[in-house]
């Protein structure tokens, strides 16, 4: 740890050669030179599981980046992310409300904060025992050259990459290769066929990722591959949703096309989204296409099981008769 780091409040750098430097790191090909900090250095070397997606996620991405932040932390495991926006503060803060550990893998000086919005993610990470780690030095601002080099250190600090959406020609699926370079296992999460954001988690688990559908399955993998027990409630029963509300969990759409789809007129079914809008269960997407919002996908599992809300009567006598 060098003179210079240990000035700076709270800080620290880190070589190949100094005791404490994360083992897991020695596996990159060349090995960092430098690892500059903030918070415990301490826990780069316990138990991590890397959870990456997109940053302009939809409301199943993030849905599906809090519940493997919380699982992670309710397991006893670290959180690493990129600390962007969508996937990747989603699972830190995540982690950070179950009493967890957060570490973040920043793309400019581990002294700076990017994005903004991530700013309660960087901090919670230093406050509760995780970290801010970078291979930029102090002061540096976000330069694009920097995060090919930040993915591949979020890719190697970890056991298990956890890969909630991606698509095929973005960083999380180039952090998915450097992991699977590194012999790392990988997570993949099952997502509609029509998805771009799926594209690339579906063709992880058709390349041999194993497939996490739900947070039985991912509770059931941290076991297997952390030897890690979770403390906490077993998840409650799934139980069968509307036609529209399950049409709308395998692929977000538009009301026109989903009336086409369930053969209901277009009135009948924007009647039943407005209830379900009103209701919190589903939200309009920027591009007009509807989707479940994350809450409900937090509240029922991941990916089924929705109780009788306001917009279920209407689906009695309309859309869903």
């Amino acid at each position: 740890m060098s003179a210079d780091g240990m000035r700076k409040t709270n800080c620290w750098e880190m070589s190949a050669e100094d005791e404490g430097f994360p083992a897991s790191l020695l596996d990159l090909d060349p090995v960092p030179a430098t690892l500059y900090g903030r918070g415990d250095p301490e826990v780069l070397g316990g138990p991590c599981l890397s959870v990456i997606g997109a940053r302009r996620a939809t409301p199943y991405g993030i849905a599906v980046a809090e519940m493997a932040g919380r699982v992670a932390a309710e397991c006893g495991i670290t959180v690493v992310s990129g600390g962007a926006m969508g996937c990747d503060c989603a699972a830190g803060r995540a982690a950070l409300e179950a009493g967890g550990k957060t570490v973040v893998v920043s793309g400019c000086g581990a002294d700076m904060v990017y994005p903004a919005s991530s700013a309660d993610v960087y901090a919670g990470a230093v406050a509760t025992g995780g970290a801010v780690v970078s291979l930029e030095r102090w002061g540096s601002p976000p330069k694009r050259y920097a995060f090919p080099k930040r993915n591949a250190i979020i890719a190697a600090l970890s056991n298990c990459l956890f890969v909630t959406e991606a698509g095929m020609r973005s960083g999380t699926m180039s952090t998915a290769d450097v992991a699977l370079e590194l012999g790392r296992k990988v997570y993949g999460i099952p997502g509609s066929i029509f998805s771009p954001l799926s594209a690339g988690t579906n063709w992880l688990i058709s390349e041999g990722a194993r497939v996490i559908c739900d947070e039985a399955s991912l509770e059931a993998a941290i076991s297997l591959d952390y030897g890690r027990l979770r403390f906490t409630d077993a998840p409650g029963r799934r139980e069968d949703l509307g036609r529209v509300l399950s049409a709308l969990v395998a692929s977000p759409s538009r009301a026109d096309d989903l009336a086409s789809r369930l053969g209901e007129s277009v009135i009948t079914v924007l009647s039943a989204l407005s209830d379900y809008e009103a209701a919190g269960v589903v939200t309009k997407l920027p591009d007009g296409r509807y989707a479940p919002t994350s809450a409900f996908y937090l509240s029922h599992n991941g990916l089924a099981g929705a109780k009788a809300s306001p917009a279920g009567a209407k689906e009695e006598h309309g859309a869903d008769s």
